[in-house]
């Protein structure tokens, strides 16, 4: 497939896809075709199927194989990726439920797994499956929800092990990425972002210790991190960037 005059010149124009159908993602899904209407945005997500986008599931090797072909075959140059998915608690398929530690002896093997495989396993393989799909000679933007309690610096209240160490897995894997790419992409611009406290299923348990106003509403984060990445290129690739631009040490 060769890009037209106008794909070579507007970043903005193209396939986009979001991985990830809960809140967040959802509502980027919503918020780009608004700011960006050359975009054909693609929800992606394990419940996502027909019209409503494409089924995906970021821990199946088979499904990742799928979306690449599909990506292979599309007439569209692949712009955007960002991966909205995310695991803080769940009950798990062995009756026990995952919930953030709040001590080391609440510190369990299949929640270190779980957490590990969706908050930075996947991010990664998503970029794997997707890389054949890359033309060197685009403009790319490859933006991974990422999260400030994944910040090793920033760490002052401990807990949570197995989200922090997950997230903080998540940023150097995307780090290396964006270096590699730097050098077979150019053009690429890879971001870890953290989307600030949002009202979402995620989030719910916990937001009684947020402020009113430090509390999102989806389409507030949505807007938020689509201008943020808007506003990052080649130059800014592996940046670790709060909802309002602000770097967050590693």
């Amino acid at each position: 497939m060769h890009p037209t005059a106008d794909a070579m010149t507007d970043p903005w124009s193209g396939r986009a896809l979001v991985v990830g159908a809960g809140g967040i993602g959802r509502a980027l899904a919503k918020a780009l075709p608004r700011i960006f209407p050359d975009l054909a945005v693609t929800l992606c997500g394990r419940t996502v199927a027909g019209s409503d986008g494409w089924s995906v599931d970021l821990e199946s090797e088979q499904s990742l194989q799928q979306l690449q072909s599909r990506l292979l075959e599309d007439t569209l140059p692949l712009r955007l990726v960002i991966n909205a998915s995310g695991l803080l608690h769940r009950h798990q398929p062995t009756g026990q439920a995952l919930q953030p530690e709040k001590r080391l002896n609440q510190v369990s093997p299949d929640a270190l797994k779980a957490s590990f495989s969706i908050n930075a396993m996947a991010p990664l393989l998503l970029a794997q499956a997707i890389e054949p799909c890359l033309d060197r000679s685009l403009p790319f933007h490859f933006a991974s929800l990422s999260a400030r309690v994944g910040s090793i610096g920033d760490n002052r209240s401990g807990g949570w092990y197995a989200y922090r160490g997950a997230k903080a897995a998540q940023n150097m894997y995307l780090r290396c990425l964006s270096l590699e790419w730097s050098r077979r992409f150019p053009r690429a611009t890879v971001l870890m972002l953290h989307p600030g406290t949002t009202d979402t299923a995620l989030s719910k348990p916990f937001q009684s210790f947020v402020p009113p106003d430090k509390l999102f509403s989806p389409e507030r984060a949505a807007d938020q991190l689509v201008q943020v990445i808007s506003g990052q290129g080649p130059a800014q690739s592996g940046a670790f960037l709060a909802w309002d631009g602000q770097s967050i040490p590693w």
